[in-house]
């Protein structure tokens, strides 16, 4: 019995010991992380230059040479870093994508400062802690740490910390660096956010591999009504026009769909064991409406995968307490499916409100790519190191709920998947709101996951 402990103990340990950086990378991923998290890079409030200008200290430090770095963009406090480490040319660089603005976190509503990063009960706490920084600080670590062991890829690697992710907008770094700056970025493919790891009870689901996204699409609705004095009320109330209106948006859905990316990501989930609705998934990836209602009423994410999203973000309305509203309006954010078009959205929901009095507006120009193909050998070799790191875990191709900035890179012309391995819990993910958190193992070992998948990738002597 003693000596069985002292197996499985030693196994145990030689699991972590793989999985983990060296204790030096893990102390320097640390200290960028750090720095990275407690600037306070709001998309509306803060700025990710200071961060920008941290990643090219540190680069310069280590020998870089100033021509190898940039630092610029849009506007002064929108600042992006482009780096580039050498190779030998023998194919087209592979460019590192991280951004490095967050979700705006206000102090009252989380229970610890969002902008001074935390330590406590195995996480990392802090806004971006999830969503992008600790992607960014590990690709500054891990590129610092191929210099330092004197790695020679067959193709320059180019990390590029950009901004605005969230907002979009004329300050977003990659758009940007598109238009102004397209040689410091131009690559055969890129790696980027949009795929994770998926835990559930601390057991290892999957490694996601992002090859598509929805796109978004957001919606203005407005009443607008004369008004007049709140003593003297009437039906016709702009404020109730709008609530109707969002009422009955709440109780819609967009029909149920799978395309090549979700059918096969369905297929590839009804092998795993132990997941809620098992049965449905491969009858999902088959086309059955039936299991589609069953499996989109099971889980939120699933819900998203299989349809067009719409829900209210924003709201605003009146002028006067005591006046009847001249204004009510709504902000709704869409997440759509690639095949659905603006047209057809914006029409849906015309459809569903059915009253003239609410106008449905698109807000800015709405844009979406195609999907990436799959590559062979990015996927042998994601599949490899996940299998090594942790063994009997697939790697999954996944379409994205949300949006990411792959979507301007594919447009571009250049393919990107969105891999981290980084591990969440299915039912604890924090990205966007209170207490964002990361857990410290997952960090350390997604640090070694994207050492070992970006040098596969960028093999010496290929």
């Amino acid at each position: 019995m003693l000596r069985t402990m002292l197996v499985v103990l030693l196994c145990a340990v030689a699991l972590n010991a793989q999985t983990m950086p060296p204790q030096a990378d893990q102390q320097l991923a640390r200290e960028i992380y750090k720095q990275f998290i407690e600037v306070q890079s709001g998309f509306t409030t803060g700025s990710t230059t200071p961060v920008a200008e941290a990643a090219a200290a540190r680069l310069r430090a280590a020998g870089f040479p100033e021509s190898d770095i940039f630092v610029g963009g849009a506007d002064a406090k929108k600042a992006n870093l482009v780096v580039r480490y050498h190779g030998t040319g023998a194919r087209k660089p592979i460019l590192l994508l991280a951004h490095t603005d967050v979700v705006e976190a206000k102090r009252e509503d989380w229970s610890v400062d969002p902008f001074v990063f935390l330590e406590r009960d195995g996480y990392f706490y802090g806004r971006g802690t999830g969503d992008d920084k600790a992607q960014a600080a590990v690709w500054i670590a891990n590129l610092l740490r191929y210099k330092r062991e004197g790695f020679k890829p067959d193709r320059d690697i180019i990390v590029a910390l950009t901004a605005d992710e969230e907002g979009g907008g004329p300050f977003n770094g990659v758009e940007w660096l598109l238009k102004n700056h397209r040689d410091l970025i131009d690559a055969e493919l890129a790696l980027n956010e949009g795929g994770w790891g998926e835990s559930s009870g601390g057991k290892k689901i999957a490694n996601y591999l992002q090859v598509s996204e929805k796109y978004v699409i957001n919606f203005r609705l407005e009443v607008r009504n004369k008004g007049g004095h709140s003593s003297l009320p009437v039906p016709d109330n702009a404020i109730y026009h709008l609530a109707v209106a969002l009422d009955r948006l709440s109780k819609f859905g967009f029909p149920l769909k799978t395309n090549e990316v979700t059918a096969a990501y369905f297929r590839q989930m009804s092998k795993i064991d132990g997941l809620p609705a098992k049965e449905d998934l491969g009858k999902v990836a088959d086309g059955s409406e039936e299991a589609m209602q069953r499996v989109a009423s099971a889980t939120p994410s699933w819900n998203a995968t299989l349809r067009t999203t719409c829900v209210a973000t924003q709201l605003e309305g009146g002028h006067a307490m005591n006046a009847l509203p001249q204004l009510a309006a709504a902000t709704v954010n869409c997440r759509v499916q690639p095949a659905d078009s603006v047209d057809y959205v914006q029409s849906t929901l015309q459809k569903v409100i059915a009253d003239d009095q609410v106008s449905v507006k698109v807000l800015g120009e709405p844009s979406h790519g195609p999907a990436s193909p799959m590559r062979p050998d990015l996927l042998n070799a994601a599949s490899r190191i996940t299998n090594q790191l942790w063994p009997g875990v697939p790697v999954v191709p996944v379409q994205v709920m949300g949006a990411t900035d792959g979507l301007y890179l594919r447009v571009a012309g250049i393919p990107t998947y969105g891999i981290q391995g980084f591990f969440v819990d299915r039912d604890d993910v924090r990205f966007h709101g209170r207490d964002e958190r990361m857990a410290v193992q997952s960090f350390y070992e997604g640090q070694t996951f994207l050492y070992e998948l970006v040098k596969a990738m960028s093999k010496e002597g290929k």
